[in-house]
């Protein structure tokens, strides 16, 4: 079976995310356009850009970066590869990581740091407006409260258009919906990790878009002979489409974001908009996942 993606995301499904507007549901994700460890520059910034024009030509109107996948260096490839930006377009950020090396994460919710980044990622990104800012992880020497209020003051002065939390509970979402509007979560969920199965439920019942981030890891489902390779066999698709058919399947709401720094890989992924589970392939992948 061959898969075009050229006009597949055309045609998949949308998502009317609140303060936000429509957006397809198969976004790309660009944590992978930087260097190893998520540290510096890629090895070759010029195919960096190439994969995010790439994806927008592909019919892409959702992209996933963060101040701190770099740190910066996302955001100003994004911006070099597509700065004026087709209309359209959203581009959602992150806020509250501050690196001090490779696969380093540090959480920082301070208010005046949330600020401080959040100014700085409407520099890099060189708009006046983000569309959709998130809180990348709670900070938990930091009063909640006060992490969710910046939030919502940003808001009001015109400097973000949307709101999300990223890897939280369902308490932690009901707490901040008491300041302001959620748009999106973004926590792990794939066909191995549901976890999250909660939050996912409560983003359906409350309209809320679900980024699913890690998810095509599917561990040793997708082993040779395993349920999701053997499903791709049948589909003539890779493991990595199925996987991403697949959580497109378990929800309108969910949002998956797949991101590469190969353009090979990208057109692989977005592919993915284009294959329909049967419903006996997808009870089975729904059953060897958990």
């Amino acid at each position: 079976m061959s898969h075009d993606s050229r006009n597949q995301l055309e045609l998949s499904a949308t998502i009317d995310l609140k303060d936000l507007g429509t957006v397809h549901r198969l976004g790309f994700g660009a944590m992978r356009i930087v260097g190893d460890g998520v540290w510096g520059e890629p090895k070759d910034r010029q195919a960096a850009i190439d994969v995010v024009r790439r994806a927008v030509e592909l019919g892409v109107d959702f992209i996933d970066t963060a101040d701190s996948y770099g740190p910066n260096i996302s955001e100003e490839i994004i911006a070099e590869a597509l700065h004026p930006y087709k209309e359209g377009l959203k581009i959602a950020t992150k806020v509250g990581f501050t690196r001090t090396g490779p696969n380093k994460w540090i959480p920082v919710g301070r208010p005046e740091y949330l600020r401080q980044q959040t100014e700085l990622s409407l520099r890099k990104l060189k708009v006046d407006t983000l569309d959709l800012l998130q809180l990348h992880r709670i900070d938990p020497k930091v009063d909640a409260e006060e992490q969710f209020g910046v939030l919502r003051e940003l808001q009001d002065e015109g400097k973000v258009r949307a709101l999300g939390l990223s890897q939280v509970s369902v308490e932690d979402l009901e707490a901040a919906s008491r300041h302001f509007t959620v748009s999106t979560v973004q926590n792990r969920y794939n066909l191995t990790d549901r976890s999250s199965e909660d939050v996912l439920r409560y983003s359906e019942e409350n309209g809320i878009g679900f980024i699913p981030w890690a998810p095509i890891s599917a561990g040793e489902l997708a082993q040779p002979g395993g349920p999701l390779d053997e499903a791709a066999k049948r589909l003539g698709a890779t493991t990595s489409q199925v996987a991403l058919a697949w959580l497109l399947r378990r929800s309108p709401v969910m949002m998956p974001i797949p991101g590469t720094g190969s353009v090979q890989h990208l057109e692989e992924n977005m592919a993915a908009a284009g294959i329909t589970l049967d419903d006996d392939t997808y009870a089975e992948l729904e059953a060897a996942g958990k």
